[in-house]
């Protein structure tokens, strides 16, 4: 499992909304409160963001602890941005490791992020896998079930789903076929869209802005529990709930 975390509002320091709150995600890397499976985040972590005026995020990723990178600490401290989306990783057991299977992944102006596991992969999913085009499983960025799950997205929204439709039609139909924890997390320099599937999560939003994350990272009284099913919010707040039925 993981734990992650996307902000859309005001720039922001990586610092700021990554280290500095008292249950920060860095924190949540070596203690996490809400978390159900795992009690360790140290397999990997990354940050994507976004600068002003490029559609294309920038990422950060490593394969060890983010308490274990010196750069780190820095690197937040002096880049800024108004939609950002981290995650760091506890490896299920067999997946590849390593920078590569680190989320952020990013593909098509979005960055995405998984926090669960599918059982018996890539077994399991061996007929989703014909829906996706050979040449884009071989560019995989690593051979884990999150990697495959964003080829899944995308090939869908290729073909002309917007992200939220992609996105429950995907949840429902991998755990359609599969024992499966689906609470996956989007961002474009708009937009956040999340699946609640086997996990916690959490949304606060304020004066301009949103963050949705795998737990509170601090006692403001904003926070909530988010309900099972494909949510979108933006920098407002939220502004929907996908129909299409993701539940078992």
């Amino acid at each position: 499992m993981c734990r992650h975390l996307a902000y859309l509002g005001p720039r922001k320091s990586l610092r700021e909304l990554l280290i500095d709150p008292p249950h920060s995600l860095y924190r949540q890397s070596w203690e996490p409160t809400r978390q159900t499976h795992g009690v360790v985040n140290a397999d990997g972590f990354g940050v994507g963001w976004f600068a002003d005026g490029d559609p294309v995020p920038a990422r950060y990723r490593q394969g060890g602890p983010i308490w274990a990178d010196p750069s780190f600490p820095d690197i937040a401290r002096v880049t800024r941005s108004g939609a950002v989306l981290a995650a760091v990783r506890d490896a299920t057991t067999g997946s590849a490791t390593g920078t590569e299977a680190a989320a952020p992944f990013q593909g098509g102006g979005w960055l995405f992020s998984h926090n669960g596991s599918i059982g018996g992969y890539p077994g399991s999913v061996a007929k989703l896998a014909e829906t996706v085009p050979a040449a884009d499983l071989l560019a995989l960025e690593s051979r884990t079930d999150s990697a495959f799950v964003w080829a899944l997205i995308q090939a869908r929204v290729r073909e002309g789903a917007a992200m939220p439709e992609a996105v429950a039609s995907v949840v429902a139909d991998v755990a359609a076929v599969a024992e499966a924890r689906l609470n996956l997390l989007l961002t474009n320099a708009t937009t956040i869209v999340a699946s609640v599937f086997g996990d916690t999560l959490s949304a606060r939003t304020g004066d301009g802005f949103t963050v949705v994350a795998s737990e509170p990272d601090d006692d403001s009284p904003g926070w909530a529990e988010v309900g099972e099913g494909v949510h979108t919010w933006g920098a407002e707040g939220w502004k929907g709930t996908q129909e299409r039925s993701v539940g078992r």
